[in-house]
């Protein structure tokens, strides 16, 4: 596996990948609304990081560099389970030289269970229009 900058021929699995994986995340939330474009849309300005194997992106993490805030993160059901997720963590702290801080909504519990698993520490609570959410601070370095 490869983690890379994200290029432009990436981006329509990218996008697929995106989509599929969030509407299975969010499956408490009306998910009608999801678009294809919405990949471009909400990662607009961030820089991003895709996890290759065999040429083909099975993951991304997505960053606010200004801030050093992760805005996205997800791998392909297909190849959760296999560490992609943490190295894509790694690689944000390598681009970022600091510690990051992120939002995970309570109810994705499978995620909010990852980033401890990863030593993030809950920083703080808060309200958003799509529930309640955890922000989140990795340590400087995951191991």
């Amino acid at each position: 596996m490869q983690i890379v900058e994200v290029q432009n021929k990436d981006y329509p699995i990218l996008k697929k990948l995106f989509l599929n994986e969030r509407i299975k995340t969010f499956s408490w939330l009306d998910t009608s609304e999801f678009q294809l474009d919405d990949f471009e849309k909400l990662t607009q300005g961030e820089y991003i990081l895709a996890a290759i194997i065999n040429d083909i992106p099975v993951g991304f993490i997505s960053i606010w560099v200004p801030n050093n805030f992760i805005h996205h993160l997800y791998v392909d059901e297909k190849h959760q389970g296999k560490k992609i997720g943490t190295e894509l963590l790694k690689a944000a702290i390598d681009v970022t030289k600091s510690a990051v801080t992120l939002k995970c909504l309570e109810n994705n519990i499978k995620a909010v269970e990852f980033y401890k698993r990863n030593g993030f520490i809950e920083k703080e609570k808060g309200h958003s229009e799509h529930g309640c959410y955890i922000l989140f601070q990795s340590p400087r370095e995951i191991v």
